[in-house]
């Protein structure tokens, strides 16, 4: 594919976060520092201010992982995937969006890492009432046994066939996953990345039958 760059020789590059989908920061590409990023598989953008090439990293030490890049079907923009180093943000966020201009009212941003940090929050400032603090208060023990008696209705519902009741149970089983995980330091990007060293082994075992 023969990518498009503007009249200025650039082509922008939306950064994401591999493990957690997350936007990371948009930047731009001429084909200098294209070839550096893929040669030495971390980012590398030309800065439109200072007009000279930069590598993400070379200061802060925020390096930024190349996993994939992909053009879009008019070759015309980039997604780069990464695995970072530290925050994207030069203010010291996770992510260059921050500031949110427009919240839907009627749907719930969601997700496992926001999820997580909740339930750590429980954690480090105890919350009188709260059912996760009282979790952590009673320690490893009670957390495991809700763990058992959650699996063990999860294995209940899915007997059943009951569809609704199964989804139900595994959202308190992962509920209650999560507090295990946060109670030993065990973070989502850590079981994302076992579950991806398994991709690709079994992406491995695909292609070995194949042959």
């Amino acid at each position: 594919m023969e990518l498009k760059f503007d009249e200025e020789g650039l082509i922008p590059a939306i950064v994401q976060d591999y493990y957690t989908k997350q936007v990371l920061t948009l930047a731009y590409m001429n084909q200098e520092s294209l070839e550096i990023s893929v040669r030495e598989r971390k980012t590398c953008f030309f800065s439109r201010s200072r007009q000279e090439l930069w590598r993400k990293g070379e200061m802060s030490g925020n390096h930024q992982h190349i996993v994939s890049i992909y053009a879009d079907c008019d070759a015309d923009a980039l997604v780069v995937e990464v695995v970072k180093e530290g925050p994207a943000c030069h203010t010291g966020e996770e992510s260059c969006f921050y500031e949110p201009l427009y919240l839907s009212e009627e749907i719930t941003p969601f997700s496992y890492d926001s999820l997580y940090e909740l339930i750590k929050g429980r954690k480090d400032n105890k919350k009188e009432g709260s059912y996760t603090t009282y979790l952590f208060e009673k320690g490893m023990d009670k957390i495991l046994k809700k763990i058992g008696e959650e699996s063990t209705e999860v294995i209940i519902a899915a007997a059943k066939e009951d569809r609704e009741e199964t989804v139900y149970e595994i959202a308190d089983l992962t509920y209650h996953m999560m507090v295990l995980m946060v109670e030993m330091g065990i973070s989502c990007r850590d079981v994302t990345a076992e579950l991806a060293k398994r991709h690709i082994i079994d992406h491995k075992v695909k292609q070995e039958r194949m042959k």
